[in-house]
């Protein structure tokens, strides 16, 4: 059984991803935005699962987040699940954090982003990007192809990692809306399953995959100078480098 930290696990596919998770035996650990958001995740908690605290959109809080699931623990893979649709938090929440959490978090071996189809409508320019989030410099598909190539990156730079991206498609959530088409059982299972599966497929590194099948993303997610130009931004907004995974 594997231990999984699930970000933005409080509603939607997150919560989802941890409700099937800790059913099927494994060790969760959920996270929410902030004490508020327990009583979401109660009925986890009281199943065992652990919880964590703080807002991906505030980069001190993703730093405590680090620490308290490094403060934890032996985990094993991390789903990237928490993301938002719109305004000045996007590219705190949709790249920073999913960046910083990964060069923090001690030890997991399988890393899973969530990303969309949307990614494909993207842009790859990143001169005038307000990371900090102070105002809304980006879309929601530029987020997304960024940490689609993020994820594709790592699967270049980091070999001993299992890193791969997911589109869940447009499910029923908060986010997708009561009248999205997809299938919200199929919009959580492939990320279950390349955290925790002992299928060789679920074992191989940067795959593109939307519903249990690989996908070929946009062109720039696999392109290593975009790849190496985003991860020099990021360094250099955040501190923080990716070094240490190597």
């Amino acid at each position: 059984m594997a231990r999984v930290f699930i970000t933005g696990s409080t509603d939607g596919l997150g919560l989802a991803a941890a409700e099937t998770l800790l059913r099927e035996g494994h060790e969760v650990i959920v996270h929410a935005r902030s004490a508020e958001r327990l009583p979401a995740v109660q009925h986890l908690l009281d199943r065992g699962a652990q919880c964590v605290l703080g807002d991906l959109a505030v980069t001190a809080d993703t730093r405590q987040i680090a620490e308290q699931a490094n403060g934890i623990g032996g985990i094993d893979a991390v789903i990237h699940n928490a993301g938002v649709l719109s305004g000045p938090a996007l590219l705190p929440v949709n790249m920073v954090a999913p960046y910083l959490l990964t060069a923090l978090i001690a030890g997991p071996r399988r890393l899973v982003y969530l990303s969309s189809g949307m990614h494909r409508g993207g842009t790859t320019g990143l001169d005038g990007l307000d990371w900090a989030g102070r105002t809304t410099t980006a879309s929601y598909s530029t987020s997304k192809l960024q940490v689609t190539a993020l994820s594709a990156a790592l699967a270049r730079l980091v070999p001993h990692v299992a890193s791969n991206a997911v589109d869940p498609g447009w499910v029923p959530t908060r986010m997708g809306g009561r009248s999205a088409p997809d299938d919200l059982e199929l919009g959580h299972r492939t990320q279950e399953w390349l955290a925790t599966s002992d299928d060789p497929e679920a074992l191989s590194s940067g795959g593109y995959w939307y519903h249990g099948r690989r996908q070929t993303p946009h062109p720039a997610a696999n392109d290593p100078r975009f790849q190496d130009a985003l991860l020099a931004r990021l360094a250099e907004h955040t501190g923080v480098t990716l070094g240490a995974l190597a």
